[in-house]
């Protein structure tokens, strides 16, 4: 996936400004209906799935609105009807839908076409850095004359976009608190729930949890010798900027060994917005047994 930054992401919202207006006036034409519509930045997974999959359970008509072609098949191979969402079939179905359901931002579905609707927020993740309005990086725009003044505009719409947001669901009381200020939300719509993405993993036994979790990793790396401790590195995404974790050839030339002396094995699962490679650059006799997955996890 193609890296993501603020600064050219705030440059096409601007542009695009003009097409929101003419999706606001359409939304204001159309009834909505009862349909659920969702959406993930990162593909089919994350909390919208796990919540798509409760709603159909309950009877709930819902639909995934996708944004690529692996999205698509992804969907097909779970059985979750879906549509583009560029595009007017796109947009036709977030303007007709009673619930929009979003894990990054209101882009995951077609955003031209939320106003009206009820919108949950799931997002990604516990805020453990600073996100949405109490991050600077949110409001970057490209270094040109004016720039001061975009960013003082792009803060009013990123403002006004949040107040959308019906339904954010906390961790926990400290989570709460920082996603009402990042969102700039009151605490009647950010409650504490504990989040979808994280309440799938408590579902079973102990026992179960072990051999899903086991299935889960043999599928993506292949098999694994059950007395090696395996480790994961999963970086979070640094808002554009190069992850400074990644080691150098030499660093990974030290941490593959220790990997051999203590019988453990790394996996790297680098953030789907970052396009850097991570696995190590060292010659093949140096590397050792280690090798990168065919695919990613």
């Amino acid at each position: 996936m193609a890296s993501f930054s603020f600064g050219t992401g705030n440059a096409a919202k601007l542009l695009r400004i003009p097409l929101y207006a003419v999706g606001r006036i359409g939304t204001l034409l159309v009834p909505r209906g009862r349909r659920w519509v969702f959406g993930c930045g990162a593909g089919i997974g994350d909390g919208a799935l796990a919540l798509q999959r409760h709603a159909s359970a309950l009877g709930h008509d819902t639909l995934w609105l996708t944004a690529s072609e692996r999205e698509d098949g992804d969907a097909t191979a779970l059985g979750i009807p879906f549509v583009r969402k560029s595009g007017v079939r796109g947009w036709w179905a977030t303007a007709r839908a009673g619930v929009i359901v979003v894990t990054h931002g209101l882009g995951d579905v077609n955003r031209y076409a939320d106003g009206g609707a009820f919108v949950v927020q799931l997002w990604h993740g516990i805020p453990l850095k600073r996100i949405g309005l109490d991050s600077p990086a949110t409001t970057q725009v490209p270094d040109i004359p004016g720039a001061r003044v975009l960013r003082g505009i792009v803060a009013v719409l990123y403002r006004a976009a949040a107040q959308r947001i019906r339904v954010l669901p906390a961790a926990s009381h400290r989570a709460r608190g920082r996603l009402e200020s990042a969102f700039g939300l009151g605490d009647d719509r950010v409650v504490v729930t504990g989040e979808p993405r994280v309440d799938v993993l408590s579902a079973r036994t102990d026992a179960e949890r072990r051999t899903h979790a086991s299935d889960v990793l043999r599928d993506a790396v292949g098999e694994i010798d059950e007395a090696a401790r395996t480790i994961l590195y999963a970086p979070t995404w640094r808002d554009g900027a190069p992850d400074p974790a990644v080691p150098t050839a030499a660093e990974w030339i030290l941490i593959l060994r220790l990997l051999e002396e203590q019988n453990a094995i790394l996996l790297v699962r680098s953030h789907p917005w970052e396009p850097a490679a991570t696995h190590p650059r060292c010659p093949a006799d140096e590397c050792g047994r280690w090798a990168p997955p065919s695919s990613p996890m």
